[in-house]
């Protein structure tokens, strides 16, 4: 008799163990904890941390603050219908971090994965190795921070490229009457950094290795976001308002934000 009780209990005591702990996924799913509605600025958090973990980005040398911004940007730019809604590549450019290390990101928000990790110059009047001036004036040869949409792929003088349009006023308006583009450049890549200590430099364009060129163009012309970061006190952009992504990433009526959570 003592035997069954004990094992009764027991029984007890795990389904018990189980009904306490459990929560249902679809109080996360719909944007609420235990009942409890997130904050428009906690889910934003929530999506940006769930994709930075979710793509290893971290691991990759990305700074998650430097993804945080590229990411409001991102959602504050299909806010205002700027990129089509299907639209879910976003390349991240950070100059905070040496010409030697790869410092080039593109990834997939949608599948929360990171498509590549690679190279890329700066301006030659920006720095040597490291890029510490930047520019929106032409012939100055430094590079430009801030959000593009890429554009079409055309031939020039450094083969196949792809054009950008700088969105933010005063920083990198000034992308087309640069001739700022994606290209392939032979000075970018691992053989160069063995060879000077550090990457060859452009005249302002995000050149990328020979190798990868045509796989990044490929992968985001055509109306697709980019964000180059740099170590700048003077940049500021209307689309790293953390505020108005939050409330549209909170008020998306078809859970596309809030459904990986």
């Amino acid at each position: 008799m003592k035997r069954h009780l004990g094992v009764l209990c027991c029984v007890f005591s795990i389904l018990s163990f189980t009904v306490i702990s459990w929560k249902p996924a679809s109080a996360i799913k719909s944007g609420h904890r235990m009942g409890k509605p997130f904050a428009p600025r906690e889910l934003l958090e929530k999506y940006i941390d769930n994709i930075y973990e979710s793509a290893h980005l971290q691991e990759s040398g990305l700074s998650f603050n430097v993804f945080k911004k590229a990411l409001t940007g991102f959602i504050n730019l299909k806010s205002k219908e700027k990129i089509a809604q299907n639209s879910s590549v976003l390349t991240v450019v950070d100059y905070t971090k040496s010409s030697r290390e790869k410092r080039m990101w593109i990834v997939d928000v949608l599948n929360k994965s990171m498509i590549l990790n690679t190279w890329v110059a700066h301006g030659h009047g920006s720095g040597k190795e490291m890029a510490k001036r930047f520019s929106n004036k032409v012939d100055s040869h430094q590079s430009s921070l801030g959000f593009y949409l890429t554009d079409d792929v055309y031939y020039g003088d450094n083969g196949r490229s792809l054009r950008l349009n700088g969105l933010d006023e005063g920083f990198n308006s000034n992308a087309r009457k640069r001739a700022i583009v994606v290209h392939a450049a032979a000075y970018v890549g691992p053989d160069m950094v063995e060879l000077e200590g550090r990457m060859g430099r452009s005249f302002g364009c995000p050149a990328v290795p020979p190798d990868v060129a045509d796989e990044v163009i490929d992968t985001i012309k055509e109306g697709t976001v980019m964000f180059i970061n740099g170590n700048s006190m003077r940049y500021h952009s209307k689309y790293l308002d953390e505020s108005m992504a939050a409330n549209f990433v909170a008020s998306d009526a078809n859970g596309a934000y809030t459904a990986s959570l």
